[in-house]
């Protein structure tokens, strides 16, 4: 029995719900599907911006395991977590090209609330079962994001690669359910493509991209290698208004690993998609205000939760200056 007990509370303890950028032993990831889009790949203004992101997910998930290494017991898991977070921070495009590009630099975090819960059923050999049930909420910051992006225009084709880290200095505790931090560091890189006519507002972009995740030094467990697409389509209505759709896949392309991966190198995947739309506004003579909003409704999820999410952002970026 208490061997049982003992699983019950390691059980309880990864399965962590962190919202805003959790990794693989919680079923989240440190790419946040859907975080890039339409656009991506398009030029901005040299000079300083600031980006604030109003990040909401809803997400539950339920799972049914056998003990490992052939043993007869189960485990039935059900997890349910809610996130409410805003991600904000400054960028710096740079003037003078670099390999022909146009280089951006920028630093993210996040603050906000996440709540989640855990139910957990454990069936033994015998047939014997104990229940355990845990609900927390937390409030608090998240992990530093620095990223850098190299965009280059030709017409109306725009290409970008990028490399983004998670440098984990957030809230973060092994033995919590709801987390800020996640827990370990992580690199993401990868590259996108933005078709967009000026002339008639029509647009299209693909971000793909790959996560390296390091292990977590609380719970010695490595998420394995997730590869992730984000696509987004729009038309322009008018010289401000534009509407369209968004979607992403991500898939976990390597297994978990390390001595707290007890239960196995499970392998996560979801996909969503969504509308989406976005407004263009001055806000003086030297700079304006862009706002957007899209929404995913999830589907095809494997060892991963399963829901929707929403993003509401505003970016204060210089104006684009007028050719003559």
């Amino acid at each position: 029995m208490m061997r049982f007990r003992v699983l019950l509370l390691a059980l309880a303890t990864s399965a962590a719900v962190s919202s805003a950028a959790s990794a693989d032993e919680a079923g989240l990831s440190f790419w946040l599907p859907g975080q890039q889009g339409s656009f991506a790949a398009t030029p901005g203004t040299p000079g300083w911006s600031w980006t604030t992101v109003y990040y909401h997910t809803s997400v539950d998930a339920g799972a049914d395991q056998a003990f490992p290494r052939g043993g007869k017991g189960r485990v039935s898991l059900g997890l349910d977590g809610r996130g409410d977070l805003v991600l904000f921070g400054p960028s710096y495009t740079f003037t003078t090209p670099l390999l022909g590009a146009q280089l951006s630099l920028s630093l993210l975090t996040w603050g906000g609330r996440n709540s989640a819960s855990v139910d957990v059923t454990l069936t033994g050999p015998r047939g014997r079962t104990i229940n355990g049930t845990k609900s927390e909420d937390f409030t608090g910051f998240g992990d530093l994001i620095p990223q850098a992006t190299l965009k280059w225009n030709h017409g109306v084709n725009n290409f970008m690669t990028y490399v983004v880290g998670d440098i984990p200095s957030g809230a973060y505790d092994p033995d919590r359910l709801a987390n800020m931090g996640i827990g370990h560091g992580a690199i993401d890189w990868g590259g996108g493509y933005t078709y967009f006519n000026p002339a008639t507002g029509t647009e299209a972009s693909i971000v793909a991209g790959l996560t390296y995740n390091f292990e977590y030094p609380d719970t010695d467990y490595k998420s394995g290698i997730d590869g992730h697409i984000d696509w987004g389509i729009s038309q322009f209505l008018n010289e401000h208004f534009f509407v369209g759709a968004a979607g992403y896949y991500f898939q976990q392309l390597t297994g978990d690993s390390g001595d707290g991966a007890t239960l196995g190198d499970f392998k996560g995947r979801v996909a969503g998609i969504g509308p989406q739309m976005g407004y263009l506004f001055p806000v003086s003579d030297t700079m304006q205000g862009a706002f957007s909003a899209k929404a995913y409704w999830e589907f095809a999820a494997e060892n991963r939760p399963e829901g929707w999410n929403m993003w509401v952002g505003f970016v204060l970026s210089p104006k684009a200056l007028k050719k003559e």
